[in-house]
């Protein structure tokens, strides 16, 4: 299956926004990509920005500066079908393969925490869209176990004795949900856009 075909089967909804243009080259968006820094690029120019620097070395965003380790095509009808469009697709596909495996910081994965936990979000709500059977089940029971963990009057740090001190641990448990779901989702969506 080629990448154009898995983009489509992933049905991706998250398109740019109408009235915007690729940040590059000012235009409209052709063969959109959105970053985890959750900003929009025309494919090709974004894959021109990283030609541009160092090739063994992840591009940063040109708007905020951070550093791409995932870029998520946009399926829209009608764009993908030509040779310039495979390639850049392809190239897409190239660098998710060589980036979006790296090492992350925590705070590089906290800031990328907004853009997967909204796009997943999006994906579940999407009726046209089908996530694994497997991640839903496991996410649904990561879910109802910090539920029931938060719900409860049982707790490291009891909120009856320490006050609002004692919702740090409730907070915490909900930050690594959130963060686990993060990590799981961007999993799929390299899977999906990186040809793993």
């Amino acid at each position: 299956m080629d990448s154009s075909t898995s983009a489509a089967a992933a049905g991706e909804a998250a398109v740019p926004p109408e009235d915007d243009v690729c940040s590059v080259c000012h235009d409209r968006f052709r063969i959109p990509c959105q970053a985890n820094c959750s900003h929009w690029f025309c494919g090709e120019c974004i894959i021109r920005v990283w030609n541009y620097g160092p090739p063994v070395q992840a591009c940063k965003c040109p708007i905020c500066r951070r550093l791409i380790n995932l870029l998520v095509p946009a399926a829209l009808s009608g764009q993908e079908d030509g040779p310039q469009a495979q390639r850049i697709l392809g190239e897409i596909q190239h660098y998710n393969c060589i980036f979006g495996g790296a090492p992350r910081s925590l705070t590089q994965r906290l800031q990328d925490l907004p853009f997967f936990i909204r796009r997943l979000f999006r994906e579940l709500m999407d009726p046209q869209r089908t996530l694994p059977l497997v991640f839903r089940a496991r996410m649904l029971m990561m879910v109802a176990l910090s539920a029931i963990y938060v719900l409860s009057p049982v707790d490291i740090l009891p909120e009856s004795m320490l006050g609002l001190f004692g919702f740090v641990d409730d907070l915490l448990i909900l930050l690594i949900v959130f963060l686990h779901l993060a990590a799981v989702y961007r999993s799929l969506l390299l899977y999906r856009h990186g040809g793993q």
